[in-house]
Order: structure tokens, then sequence, then C-alpha cells
């Protein structure tokens, strides 16, 4: 690689970490803090809520990387041409593939990681977060770990407890189960634990009161009573896995059995193309970029700042892909135009940029954009006039 083409590549480089870095740690921030009530509901540690966080920042990458990509080739190239270097690196006669190949180069690179990110880092992560919080929440024990307050383990079945002692018991229970329509039972009990395995709350010295739909309270009084978790602990301890959370290899060949895959089976090949084709955003957007600000253009020459049209033309095409995948998951039919619309855009700006050819907008909507600007500013002149 030339000197020149080393020192655009080295200043795009550092302008894609510059913008990469900030945005996914922001984003990054968020997701955790949505995620901060496995500390606080469940009694995990700071250092299981930290693992946690670790797994969920590949989860994002792929989805900041092609715009940072935007923003780091529209800023460098913009302030080459505003200090006259891409000007100056025409007049010395050096082609146009000297500010495009290392671009391209680096767009491709990034391209391969984002696919593998997407095809098997990204789901093997989200079946870690997925796995840590089922177990984390299995146990009853780690659920109810906040001393008086009311916690709603599953729809219709709350538990508190006065005092948490050393081990796995309590004192001061209250159970409160109204899942069964037929009937609601309160269970009051001096002192309780969890078995080890989580498959029961023992109970001593208390009472259960039976209410019937006809209002009737039955109060039986026990010395020892048992309250089957097995179920609850099963349930609560198994992760349940959509579309998003397999890889590559599976979203080609899905497990017949699988209950996911039989009741919406169009969601599995919709994510598979999906990855796919969004691995190409970091080449395409490369391309529009270098379609907006790869050549040298006077100051004088009105128009949008690049990185704003490079990242309005990059969302138009992201959200467009994220419209066609929804409409694939309803029907196999849109799957081609989840290809479609990356390349056709793709191939479009490369088109433009092989012929050297500068974006604009229609004629009709140049005319009445610049019919709206006159018209303003002659009110401002006269209303200004009219002031003085």
């Amino acid at each position: 690689m030339k000197i020149l083409e080393q020192y655009i590549l080295r200043r795009v480089v550092l302008m894609f970490l510059t913008a990469l870095l900030p945005v996914l740690a922001i984003i990054w921030t968020t997701q955790v803090l949505q995620r901060i009530n496995l500390v606080t509901d469940s009694g995990q540690s700071v250092g299981s809520f930290m693992v946690l966080a670790t797994m969920i920042l590949p989860t994002i990458v792929s989805t900041v990387l092609p715009f940072a990509l935007v923003i780091g080739i529209t800023q460098t190239l913009t302030t080459m041409n505003n200090d006259s270097e891409l000007a100056v690196i025409d007049a010395a006669g050096a082609p146009r593939r000297t500010i495009q190949r290392p671009l391209i180069l680096l767009a491709a690179g990034l391209s391969l990681f984002s696919f593998l990110m997407m095809g098997f880092v990204e789901p093997a992560m989200r079946v870690n977060v997925r796995t840590m919080i089922a177990t984390a929440y299995a146990d009853l024990l780690s659920s109810v770990i906040e001393e008086k307050t009311f916690r709603q383990i599953e729809p219709g079945l709350y538990v508190q407890i006065s005092e948490r002692q050393a081990g796995r018991k309590m004192k001061g229970l209250l159970v409160a189960d109204s899942r069964d329509p037929a009937s609601e039972l309160i269970y009051y009990a001096r002192e309780g634990a969890v078995e080890e395995n989580g498959k029961a709350l023992v109970m001593q010295d208390g009472e259960v009161q039976r209410k019937s739909p006809t209002g009737d309270v039955t109060v039986i009084r026990f010395d020892r009573y048992a309250f089957d978790l097995s179920d609850l602990s099963e349930e609560r301890g198994q992760a349940r896995f959509g579309a998003k959370d397999r890889d590559l290899f599976y979203l080609m060949d899905p497990d017949p059995l699988d209950k996911r895959f039989l009741s919406h089976p169009n969601d599995f090949s919709a994510e598979l193309h999906r990855r796919i084709s969004a691995s190409l955003f970091p080449l395409v957007f490369a391309i529009i970029s270098l379609m907006i600000c790869g050549d040298a253009r006077s100051h004088r020459e009105a128009r949008l700042h690049p990185m704003a049209s490079a990242l309005i033309l990059a969302l138009s095409i992201f959200w467009g892909s994220n419209y066609v995948t929804s409409l694939a998951e309803t029907s196999s039919a849109y799957i081609p135009l989840q290809y479609i619309l990356p390349l056709a855009s793709g191939g479009l700006a490369l088109f433009m940029l092989a012929t050297n050819r500068r974006p604009a907008l229609p004629k009709a909507l140049a005319k009445l954009i610049q019919a709206a600007t006159t018209a303003t500013q002659k009110r401002l002149g006269t209303g200004t006039g009219g002031a003085a």
C-alpha cells in the first residue's frame, strides 16, 4: 500500500474508532441499565452482573459499526477537502482509486467481521445472557431476597419474608397463591426454608387460609407444610431461545422439533437472510460515503454537509432493511427484498462513483427548495427593511 493510501487509511481508522467507541459505550450503558434488576431482584453479585454486561457488548457492535464507518470516512474526507488536500492529490495526477482503494478494503474487512459477529459470536452471547438470567431467577430464595417486600414469582403467586437468616432459612413467611381460579390460598408461617434443590418451600408453625369462589373461608393450622416448587423452578430455570439466539448453522438447518420453529418458521428464514444481507452494510455505506465526498469540491458549492447526507442515506437503508425483515417474518416472498435493498443501493452508488457522477436532488425538488429559499429571503429582507 502506498504512503498516501496508508495516510488516508490511518486517518479514517482513527476517526472511525473515535466515533465507534463513545456511541458503543452509550448504547451499551443503556442496555446494561435495563438489566440492573438482575442484581436488585435476584440478589446476584456485582461480579455476575459485570459478566452479564460484558456478554451484552458483542450483541450491539455489528449495529453501530457501519454508522461509525460512515462518520469516519465522511469526516476525514471532508476535512481533507477543506484543507485542499484532495485538490492537491488531483493536481498531482494521482488516480481516484488512491483514495478509494484503502477505504473499500477497510469496509470489506469490516463486512467480514460483521458477518462473523452476527453469525456466530452475537447469538452465542445472547444464549449465555438468557441462560444466566433464567438460572438467576430459577431459585425462589434469590427471588425473594429483599426483606419485607412483596415479590411476584409468577402471575398470581406472591411471596414476602420478614427476615432472612443464615443458609436458606427465613422467618415470617407470607405466600399468596391465586393461580387457581377455583380457590385462593394464603399461607402464613413463622419459619421456613427452601430446599437445596429448590423443589419445595418447607414452612413450619403456620396456617393456610382457603377462600372458595362463593366467599367461604377455611383456616387450617399446620406444624409443617411443604409448598411444591418443582414445576415453577423448572419453568423459571429454562431459557427460551428464538431465532435471534441461534447461530448461522442452526438457522440453515433448524431442529424440526423446536417449538419456536414450529410456531414461527418464517422468523428463522428471515433472521438468516437478515444477517447475511446486513453484513454488507459496511461495504455499501463506505461506497455511498465515497460517492458523496470522495472528490475535491469548491467551498462555495452550496450543499448539505456530506456527513449528514451519508448518514441520512445509511439510516434510510438500515430502516428499510429492518422493515423488509419484518415483512419476511410474515411471508417468505419478501426475502429477495432483503438482498435487493442493500445491493441496489450499493450498486447505484458504485455506478455513480465509477462514472464520476455527483449525487444531486431531482430538478423538480431542487427548484421547489430554491423557490422556498428565495421566498424566505425576500420576506426576511422585506421585514428587515420595514423595521428599519
